[in-house]
């Protein structure tokens, strides 16, 4: 077992090492500086849990802090994937099971893989377990129950990430899916806006259960043995591994593509046909570009997903309970922008799916593009503009929403909005089509939730998507300088006449790019993924 699962970790670095060489330096500098920046911050969060463990006078207090904190470690592992939609690396078992190698291997490379949906959580624990080791009120022992406590949640992480996998791949129940797990976790945050701030300050500092597992890990950790503790601890291990191998064997013999191709023969006409057919109102070929682009983008289950997120997501789980959880009724500025900062959260995370990568989703199709007498400037304007429409499509959804719950929201707020989302999609096309064509990559757009993207992605998404709201600062700044509202939209209409020079510039360098680049970006385009999805 030690052998294939060294050639199949031996064969997916190999797979990464090859892509290097078309990276140029200065991007993979970039890249490597804003990730070690990243990291780097939860190292020296992790360096602070070392420090603060390794105090013997604090032992006491440990035993109620410890909890709390390794269950805001199981929470951030199962939940962050779940809200970033991105599941990290994993296991491409489509390319392995012609392989004579056991499913004992597959799954504990599965498990091992795991750790790429949190590694901060890792670096914090590691440093905790390197405080308790320093501490010499703690045994030198008791810190290695970490260890089958990690083992707990990578258990845990395997068996929700396969769960998920299939469920997601179903088209009747993927929504109903989505909007289950945006309930489940809007709970906390309503719970904590809502004016049950006392319970949750009970449940924390009250007496922790002993019967789970984070609280026994903590008590074993703390170097307190017992038979409760370790028959605890090792009995959530046991049903976690239970949980976690019994659906990897569920999603081995589990084929999406049947899936999604059920009920494919007595497909009818879409009730959507009269809006795909608007397109056709512009002269061909854009018309029919923006047609294909609307057509594929609606049936593409990971921007459904992503879109669906956007105005769920953010108005139950994020910016509702912030702006309104509370029972203060004065006015703040998210409470007066509510509406903005909730379509702010949907572009960024349609920012991916629409700007950054925008022949993604085409993959090896994309060369058509360049065979066709069809002008390159035409297919990034059909891209454009279909990406700008369904951008507004989503405003308008948001709009809705918070009219059907009776949110505050005047027509002043929603004109806002749109100014806004406008002005800022100019600037975000300007860079999605220099980085759809200097660093593509392929995507499948079947898979719901995508695996960990690359460092250069999400350098460029960390760097540009702050430098797009440059112009709307600049507007709300003068807004708040002036006290009046001629004075925002003033700054804003100037923001758009330079977002559209912005644009008009990149699109040029954009139509050199293709054309000197036209190998390159077919390759990249065409690639196909190692035996470990990355």
């Amino acid at each position: 077992m030690v052998s294939q699962t060294s050639a199949i970790v031996w064969a997916q670095w190999r797979s990464s090492w090859n892509r290097l060489p078309r990276s140029n330096a200065a991007g993979l500098i970039f890249s490597s500086g804003l990730t070690a920046i990243w990291y780097g911050g939860f190292a020296y969060v992790a360096v602070l849990a070392a420090i603060l463990l390794s105090r013997p006078t604090e032992l006491a207090a440990l035993y109620k802090l410890l909890p709390a904190a390794l269950l805001l470690c199981f929470l951030f592992w199962q939940a962050i994937p779940v809200l970033l939609t991105s599941m990290g690396a994993s296991l491409d078992l489509r390319k392995l099971l012609v392989y004579p190698i056991p499913n004992r291997a597959l799954f504990t490379i599965e498990v091992i893989l795991r750790v790429s949906t949190a590694v901060e959580m890792m670096l914090i624990l590691i440093g905790a377990a390197i405080g308790l080791f320093l501490n010499p009120a703690v045994p030198f022992w008791a810190p290695l129950w970490l260890a089958v406590f990690v083992l707990f949640i990578l258990f845990c992480s395997t068996g929700i990430r396969d769960l998920l996998a299939r469920l997601l791949a179903r088209k009747r129940i993927r929504e109903i899916v989505v909007f289950l797990v945006v309930l489940a976790a809007a709970v906390p945050q309503m719970i904590l806006f809502r004016g049950s701030q006392t319970r949750v300050r009970q449940f924390f500092g009250g007496e922790p259960s002993a019967l789970l597992p984070w609280t026994a890990t903590a008590h074993l950790a703390l170097g307190h043995v017992s038979w409760l503790n370790v028959g605890v601890l090792l009995g959530w291990t046991l049903a976690a591994y239970i949980f976690g191998r019994s659906q990897f064997e569920r999603g081995l013999h589990f084929d999406a593509a049947e899936i999604s191709a059920r009920g494919s023969s007595t497909r009818r006409v879409s009730r959507l046909e009269w809006w795909y057919q608007l397109p056709n109102l512009l002269p061909d070929p854009l018309g029919a570009l923006i047609e294909k682009e609307l057509r594929f983008l609606s049936r593409a289950p990971r921007f459904r997903l992503v879109f669906l997120m956007g105005f769920s997501f953010g108005l139950l789980l994020i910016w509702g309970p912030l702006a309104f959880g509370s029972s203060n009724s004065s006015s703040t500025f998210l409470k007066d922008n509510y509406l903005t900062m909730v379509s702010l959260y949907a572009l960024l995370l349609l920012s991916d799916a629409l700007f950054w990568n925008c022949f993604g989703f085409d993959r090896s199709a994309a060369q058509v593009y360049f065979l066709v007498p069809v002008k390159m400037s035409t297919v990034l304007a059909a891209k454009n503009l279909a990406a700008a429409f369904l951008v507004l499509i989503e405003i308008t959804a948001i709009a809705l929403v918070c009219a059907l719950l009776r949110l505050p929201l005047t027509g002043l707020q929603v004109l806002e909005a749109f100014a806004v989302i406008c002005v800022i999609t100019l600037f975000i096309l300007a860079v999605g089509n220099m980085s759809s064509l200097y660093n593509p990559r392929a995507v499948n757009p079947v898979k719901t939730v995508k695996t960990a993207a690359s460092s250069r992605a999400s350098a460029l998404l960390m760097l540009a998507f702050p430098v797009t709201l440059a112009p709307v600062a600049l507007a709300y700044l003068a807004r708040y300088a002036f006290n009046t509202e001629w004075a925002f939209f003033a700054v804003l209409i100037f923001g758009a006449a330079l977002g559209a020079i912005v644009y008009f510039y990149s699109l040029q360098s954009a139509l050199r790019a293709a054309v000197d680049r036209r190998e390159q970006i077919i390759r990249a385009l065409s690639s196909g993924e190692g035996p470990i999805e990355n």
